[in-house]
Order: C-alpha cells, then sequence, then structure tokens
C-alpha cells in the first residue's frame, strides 16, 4: 500500500495511490496527521483505509498536489552519517569532516533533523536561508517505525519496521564544519524533502534489492544499492532502541551514499534554478527546486 497526504483546492486530505488514482481517506480538519494514525493503528487502520475503497472519493493523481507523507513528523528525525563506504572516504577527504580519525566509522553516526524541515515533493528549497552559500544533497532511504519498541535485537528489528519512504537530508556543509555536530547546518527549514509517498513493508520486500539515484539537473550524481549499507536497518533499529524508545511514526534516513556535491573537486553545490531528483526502486522519485 502506497500512502500519501496531499490537497486538493484548499483542502488538505490523505489516502492511497491505487493505480493511477488517489483513494480519499481522511479529509479536512486532522486529515495532516491521518498517516501517522494508521501507522498506529497497525495492521487495522490499513485495513480500515482499505475496506473504504468502494465508497471513498477518487481523485487523479494528476489532480491533487502530493505533500510529504508524514507532513509533521511527531519528532525530529533519527539521520545516520557516514553509512555507505565510498561516501565516508569522500567526505572524510572533503576536509569538512568533523567526526574524528576514522573515515570509515566502527558505530553508527547519529544525529536529529528538525520536523520544520520537511517538506513535500515539488516545494521549494530555500537555499537562500544558508548565509555560507554551502548547500548541498543527500539522497536517503527512509525507513519509518511501525510499533513503540525499546531493546529491539536485530534478528526480531525488521518488524519494527511500517514502511519507507525517500528523504533528502539537504545540508549546508560549511555550517556543518562550523559547529562541529550537524543538526543546525542540516536542520535548516525546507532542507528535508520527503515522499512521494510512504510505501509498506510488504509492498517492498527484501530492502537490500533497492537502488538509490540522485540527479541534479538531469545529470547522475548518486547511484547506489541499499545492500551497500555499511551499518544495515537491523543494526540502526537495534542502536537506536537500545537506549531511546522509538514510536510509530518515527523516521530514520539511513544515510546517503557517493556522489554528493562536496566530494568533487571544487565542491558542486546547489544554486537558485537547479533540480534534485532522488529516485529509489518502488519509492518513486521525490523531486524538488532550489530558490
Amino acid at each position: 500500500m502506497r500512502l500519501v497526504s496531499f490537497q486538493h483546492g484548499d483542502t488538505i486530505a490523505a489516502g492511497y495511490l491505487d493505480g493511477d488514482d488517489v483513494v480519499v481517506c481522511a479529509e479536512g480538519a486532522g486529515a495532516d496527521r491521518a498517516v501517522l494514525d494508521v501507522i498506529a493503528q497497525g495492521p487495522a487502520g490499513l485495513a480500515a483505509w482499505q475496506a473504504c475503497a468502494g465508497t471513498a472519493p477518487r481523485l487523479a493523481r494528476g489532480r491533487v498536489c502530493l505533500m510529504a507523507p508524514i507532513p509533521e513528523p511527531r519528532r525530529d528525525l533519527f539521520c545516520v552519517g557516514k553509512n555507505y563506504r565510498a561516501h565516508a572516504a569522500e567526505f572524510h577527504g572533503s576536509g569538512f569532516d568533523s567526526t574524528g580519525k576514522e573515515a570509515v566509522p566502527s558505530h553508527p553516526i547519529v544525529f536529529t533533523k528538525a520536523t520544520t524541515a520537511v517538506i513535500g515533493p515539488g516545494a521549494p528549497v530555500r537555499a537562500s536561508l544558508d548565509p555560507t552559500a554551502s548547500v548541498d544533497y543527500e539522497g536517503e532511504l527512509g525507513v519509518v517505525i511501525g510499533r513503540r519498541c525499546f531493546g529491539v535485537r536485530k534478528a526480531e528489528a525488521m518488524d519494527c519496521v511500517f514502511g519507507y519512504t525517500i528523504v533528502n537530508d539537504v545540508t549546508s556543509r560549511t555550517l556543518q564544519s562550523r559547529h562541529n555536530q550537524w543538526v543546525i547546518g542540516k536542520g535548516i527549514d525546507t532542507f528535508c524533502p520527503m515522499g512521494p509517498w510512504l510505501a509498506t513493508a510488504d509492498e517492498i520486500g527484501d530492502v537490500a534489492r533497492l537502488r538509490l539515484t540522485t540527479t541534479v539537473n538531469g545529470e547522475t550524481r548518486q547511484d547506489a544499492s541499499v545492500a551497500d549499507l555499511i551499518f544495515d536497518i537491523p543494526t540502526l533499529i537495534e542502536t537506536l532502541s537500545a537506549v531511546i524508545t522509538l514510536l510509530p511514526g518515527d523516521i530514520i534516513a539511513t544515510g546517503t551514499p557517493e556522489g554528493v556535491g562536496i566530494g568533487f573537486k571544487p565542491p558542486r553545490y546547489l544554486v537558485p534554478g537547479d533540480r534534485m531528483a532522488v529516485e529509489i526502486t518502488g519509492l518513486g522519485i521525490l523531486e524538488n527546486r532550489v530558490e
């Protein structure tokens, strides 16, 4: 099932994709939290939405404006740095890495990204908010947690996954380095495009077979397999849940592969007018422009 939040006219709504149609399962007041509610309800929530297929309104997908599937996450996103070997090497060699002497980390590097950074597909990334003009892209697989969990072992970790979406961890490289931690450089408003939909885990199956590509103005910059993660999804869930209770709707951005702008000599930062597109198998294409 591919869950979406969207606008049609002045109305916010939520539902799921059925071919070229959007099945409208919630609209109006509270619809911006409807996907979160379904996640919290688990299988019963999904079954209720599926049951309304025969009576719910349908809209042509081209008539709606998709938002981030979770427009306002319940708390900051958990993000993982340097989680592909080639990217870890390129970032470590860039001169902007403040994480220590290790090129390839021995343990997951975890930081957070503000909920107010989240925008949907097609929405503009406001590069003008970065006073250092060092805006970079990072296409990533986002993992959405499906149930409250603490102390999860790797063997059971995938049972906690509700589904997957695309995240673009847009970053101010200079601010990331200047503050010696990553929250300010990565938490800028509009610096977290997400979408276009949230696919349930059964829709995707084996995440290791997924491929991620990022283009800027049509030029391929990133192209990697999710199987290349240094710390896989079960490891990330085990690591986080060992000390933090994960909640339904929590989002883990799993890291970006080689090919970010900082890896070029000289760096190829984003400028107003650029268009980014992140594509992951089965999760659609997340496109955003820079202004």
